[in-house]
């Protein structure tokens, strides 16, 4: 019985290490995002404060209410908590390139050198991609929306909007413009997996548009300015997402034979 117990035996040590070495690797990258998070979050807590950054992010809306008029609170302890979720929204978007870091620190010892050169990047213009498509919503839409919206305003109703349905609109807006502005990445993802090509995906250009315009619809609030505003910059990203495309499929192939692994192990 033993002869037959101990290739069991020898079969699980030799997987179970490695397995267990995998989940501490990856427990010490989770603690690191972790840690990268609570130490932006602890700096923006102390500077400039839950209260400065609310006022930031309230900034394009206040500025086109009327006169004398302020946003208010129906929830007795939402002045509390409302400012202090706005500051770990953006001590995590702060820690965002550490997070994704990590990630990337975590996956890239199994990937090959030709997969390496195409991770990398990837991880780097998403991060960038993102931060881009909430700076344009924060700068540019969120003005044009608030006064395109005060304007067909009856002069009988003054606004005071409430700072919990304010933020959930703020998140919403800005995960929909962040994730928008992510149309190259997954373009270049596509091609370079090989689920299609960069022709078919030029040929798909017209449907694409119409998706764009439909998406823009779904998801933004019902006018015009904001459903423009996000198909638009989806289109112009989908034509830049296949020259980057055609571009990584070109310089990230894999070797005939200097990647591949060795069978003979």
């Amino acid at each position: 019985m033993s002869s037959f117990q101990k290739p069991d035996h020898d079969e699980l040590a030799g997987t179970e290490q490695p397995f267990v070495a995998h989940l501490m690797e990856l427990r010490d990258r989770l603690l690191r995002a972790v840690i990268a998070v609570a130490v932006c979050f602890g700096a923006l807590a102390l500077y400039p404060g839950p209260g400065a950054l609310y006022d930031l992010l309230a900034a394009p809306l206040v500025a086109h209410l009327p006169t004398g008029t302020t946003m208010i609170a129906t929830n007795v302890i939402a002045p509390f908590f409302v400012p202090l979720k706005i500051t770990m929204l953006a001590g995590f978007m702060l820690a965002l390139p550490v997070v994704l870091y990590q990630a990337w620190a975590f996956v890239a010892p199994g990937l090959y050198s030709h997969e390496k050169r195409l991770v990398l990047p990837l991880v780097v213009s998403s991060t960038l991609l993102f931060f881009a498509g909430v700076a344009f919503c924060y700068f540019f839409v969120f003005g044009q929306v608030f006064k395109f919206i005060q304007s067909f305003a009856p002069k009988s109703i003054t606004a005071a909007p409430d700072i919990e349905a304010y933020l959930g609109f703020v998140m919403n807006m800005f995960i929909a413009f962040g994730a928008a502005f992510e149309v190259p990445v997954i373009v270049v993802v596509l091609a370079r997996i090989g689920i299609v090509s960069v022709d078919k995906l030029r040929e798909w250009r017209g449907y694409f548009i119409v998706v764009a315009f439909i998406v823009a619809a779904i998801i933004t609030p019902p006018d015009i300015v904001s459903q423009l505003a996000l198909a638009i910059p989806m289109c112009l990203l989908y034509e830049l997402g296949l020259f980057a495309a055609g571009y990584f499929v070109r310089h990230t192939k894999a070797p005939d034979a200097a990647d591949t692994p060795d069978q003979s192990s």
